[in-house]
């Protein structure tokens, strides 16, 4: 048992009290901290780092007495504040930074902001859905989105208010007809209650109306984050061109100091966070001059939705000797020429073992899946785009969005007879943005309805494919994402040539749906009464 490997300290009858409030147990080597500030749990695991204590002895020598004093939490946060300082004087120990964190809200974002706001990886983010929120409401006679900052007082601002209010309208108009459009194509079985019924039809419906939403539309995103990440995402946002990045930025820096400001000193400080940021954005800046100059003159070439841009032929050949290599005592070098010598029937024994009986798609096979990885170069509409740039353990990158990649219609938009709309409001949008974007082509995109095209590139290695592909093709998936990674699936499969790999994920699904979210409802529904009371 891990107890009779790891002697537990013996506490006295006063400390184990003492201990009780702030501990989930004081007698056994595995446990939790709670009831204290952020800054008070990271400030005693950086004390861990340079100390032989344990970390309840370090709690009684060093917090409890400031912690449990009537200055309560102030005195032991202004204690653990002076750690930081100190520790980030000293050492220049970035990590303990790490080991606090903090829940954030930023509401009524635009949704060029959502992605800035999303771009980091070591944070966990959950954002509303434009295909359960439908943007038919006019809180306070206004439609859900921003004007941006960059337009009071310019001569385009009236223009831009009728031109987005144009799309919501159209959106809002079209809501209901597209609804009994699908109740007459998908009737209600007997075995669908009027809720599971009722969810899928309006699910599709949004489905197909979002690309009308422009992407100066109004969201909400919950983030959560240690203070590391954070920093990070301020010093992004501080040197982002659009002023509503850097506006979000102080709101969130102004709260976050009432909850982790120690983990958030550098941020506007001159030589430091100031410095930073002004680093970010001049080499921004730079890179996009050096750009237009090399690529004066030249126009996009024609390409496929979806393009397997980068691989390696011998991708399945590594995976196999990163499979070998951690269960036996050989070189990796070594490894790779046993692993190419290998007859497939063999390969393809060992990928299986290692793969296994997957019940689910959860169940993934280990790190020898990262030994390969695959760069896709992609055309998507921005709705797509917006799903799968949630994916942040691979690299993507993406293009600023504009009218010139032209834009997607879904086929019920003709047959509801919503066709002239849709074209009419794409017209009106792509005449805004050629004239704004002359002038500010990063702010011209607020105006862009997400049914646009983004030319993003998403690189990322075989297990992470696994996941996306396997996640975005399943049934309840919105169709556009769907093609995307069906389609990087079979590439992965016939153009890489890697199809034990493409056939390890098994859980890739290339069914035609019709009503994407039927089956999800139902399984909802099936769960929501089984955890009913009889």
């Amino acid at each position: 048992m891990l107890d009779s490997l790891s002697p537990v300290e013996d506490f006295t009858a006063n400390e184990r009290r003492a201990l009780a409030p702030y501990f989930t147990n004081v007698d056994r080597p595995v446990f939790a901290l709670r009831n204290l500030p952020e800054v008070v749990k990271g400030a005693l695991f950086a004390r861990y780092s340079r100390s032989a204590k344990s970390v309840r002895r370090l709690f009684l020598d060093e917090f409890h007495e400031a912690v449990a004093s009537g200055a309560s939490e102030t005195v032991g946060v202004e204690r653990a504040e002076r750690l930081y300082e100190r520790v980030f004087g000293d050492y220049g120990d970035d990590s303990v930074a790490q080991l606090g964190g903090a829940h954030i809200a930023c509401e009524g974002v635009s949704n060029i902001l959502t992605k800035v706001l999303e771009r980091g990886r070591l944070m966990a983010y959950l954002e509303q859905s434009t295909r359960y929120v439908p943007y038919t409401d006019r809180p306070g006679g206004r439609w859900k989105y921003i004007v941006p900052t960059e337009l009071e007082g310019h001569p385009l601002q009236v223009r831009y208010r009728e031109t987005l209010d144009d799309a919501f309208a159209t959106y809002a108009q079209w809501f209901e007809q597209a609804q009994e459009h699908y109740r007459r194509k998908h009737p209600r079985t007997d075995g669908d209650s009027e809720a599971v019924y009722r969810a899928a039809i309006r699910a599709k419906a949004l489905d197909t109306l979002r690309g009308l939403l422009p992407a100066a539309t109004r969201s909400n995103v919950g983030i959560f984050g240690s203070g590391q990440a954070f920093e990070a995402l301020l010093l992004r946002l501080r040197a982002h061109p659009l002023a509503e990045s850097r506006e979000c930025a102080g709101q969130i820096l102004t709260e976050l100091r009432k909850l982790i400001p120690a983990f958030l000193t550098r941020v506007d400080r001159r030589d430091r966070g100031v410095r930073w940021s002004e680093y970010l954005a001049a080499t921004r800046r730079n890179s996009e001059a050096e750009t237009s100059r090399i690529l004066a003159g030249l126009e996009p070439e024609p390409r496929e939705e979806v393009t397997l841009a980068d691989f390696d032929p011998e991708g399945e050949v590594k995976v196999v000797a990163a499979i070998l290599y951690q269960s036996s005592r050989l070189p990796e070098e070594q490894l790779i020429s046993v692993a190419r010598g290998m007859n497939v029937d063999d390969r393809v024994a060992l990928l299986k073992a290692y793969v296994g009986n997957r019940a689910n798609r959860r169940h993934r096979p280990g790190r020898a899946f990262e030994r390969t990885d695959y760069c896709f170069d992609l055309l998507s509409d921005y709705g797509a785009f917006r799903d799968l740039q949630r994916h942040r353990l691979l690299t993507i990158e993406w293009q600023r969005l504009s009218t010139d990649h032209g834009y997607t219609e879904p086929a019920a938009i003709e047959e509801i007879g919503a066709a002239d709309d849709w074209q009419r409001v794409m017209d009106r949008t792509r005449a805004l943005y050629d004239k704004w974007s002359a002038e500010m082509p990063t702010t011209a995109q607020y105006c862009v309805p997400m049914a646009y095209r983004l030319r993003y590139r998403m690189q990322m290695n075989a297990r992470e494919a696994m996941h996306v592909i396997e996640l975005r093709t399943a049934p309840q998936g919105h169709p556009a994402y769907r093609r995307v990674c069906q389609r990087m699936h079979t590439l992965i499969a016939e153009q890489a040539g890697h199809r034990a790999l493409a056939e390890a994920m098994s859980y890739a699904d290339h069914t035609s749906v019709e009503l994407e979210r039927l089956g999800a409802e139902r399984a909802n529904e099936r769960r929501r009464q089984a955890a009913a009371p009889d």
